[in-house]
């Protein structure tokens, strides 16, 4: 009669054991990860593939944006101490994070070569330097450039979503237009604000850079002087080769990207079998769409 739960307190009690020796390893392995130096931690964070790793780029893209979203709120609000104090605010932040990248960056003298890297150095001093205001801070969008352009941040993005999978030139192109837009807005903006009354806020810099890039030229807003004149063609011969390029992604046939076995060929049509370079067989990932 007692033979029965004797069997089922045993086999709880050997249940209870394998339970805590699959829950140890794991509390084991969370234990090493705290265990790590923080400069190790923060490079995984900017560097590795783990999920943590996908949403802290993820947040600094975000951080990107909303930067850029204040510093178009308030061109058209006059100057208020209240956007001093975030000014100051959103400088020190650029400046942790601007500061945890080169920490954690395997070559930090060699990141001053790049022009993403000054883009944050100007940025910085504009949001903290009253002499200079906002002015120049437009350029924190150069740095959401490079990130969209790193290989981890794209592959993030081809893993995350199967919409970018399928369509990842059209998207970049479309990015590259918008990023475009704000960069060169910002330039009319902080150029023409001041000495020419047609360029009043972002929207009147964002006008004229539309009908510049698409070269309809109302002639209703004109830059003032040689350099304005300048910007105005350069606005004009980049725009035009912004948009061949996403006229030429729209009209191609559109393709995946999948590394050939054999020959390396990155992209192929969606529902190829074999690499057409090489003859090797493929075995695509699809969703069930094609």
């Amino acid at each position: 009669m007692t033979s029965a739960p004797t069997t089922q307190s045993k086999a709880a009690h050997s249940g209870s054991e394998h339970t805590a020796e699959a829950v140890e390893p794991k509390e084991q392995h969370t234990a090493k990860e705290k265990e790590k130096p923080l400069r190790e931690r923060m490079r995984l964070l900017y560097h590795g593939h783990s999920r943590a790793a996908h949403r802290f780029r993820y947040g600094i893209v975000v951080f990107d944006l909303i930067t850029i979203a204040f510093i178009i709120a308030t061109s058209f609000t006059p100057d208020a101490p209240w956007i001093e104090y975030l000014d100051v605010c959103f400088g020190v932040l650029i400046l942790i994070e601007f500061c945890a990248r080169l920490w954690v960056s395997p070559h930090p003298a060699r990141d001053f070569t790049h022009f993403s890297t000054w883009a944050d150095i100007v940025a910085i001093l504009s949001f903290l330097a009253p002499i200079v205001g906002e002015g120049l801070g437009f350029l924190r969008v150069l740095r959401t450039v490079r990130l969209l352009h790193t290989y981890q941040l794209l592959s993030n993005l081809r893993v995350d979503f199967p919409f970018f999978r399928r369509n990842e030139e059209t998207v970049v192109a479309v990015i590259n237009i918008i990023v475009f837009l704000f960069i060169t807005t910002g330039l009319v903006y902080e150029t023409q604000h001041y000495r020419n009354p047609a360029i009043g806020n972002y929207v009147d810099a964002l006008y004229f850079t539309v009908t510049t890039l698409t070269t309809t030229g109302f002639g209703d807003i004109t830059l003032e002087g040689s350099f304005g004149r300048l910007i105005a063609v350069s606005i004009m011969i980049f725009g035009v080769t912004l948009f061949l390029r996403l006229l030429q992604t729209l009209l191609r046939p559109q393709k995946v990207r999948y590394p050939c076995p054999g020959c390396g060929l990155q992209r192929h049509e969606v529902d190829a079998v074999h690499c057409k370079a090489c003859g090797e067989k493929l075995n695509i990932p699809d969703e069930g769409r094609f």
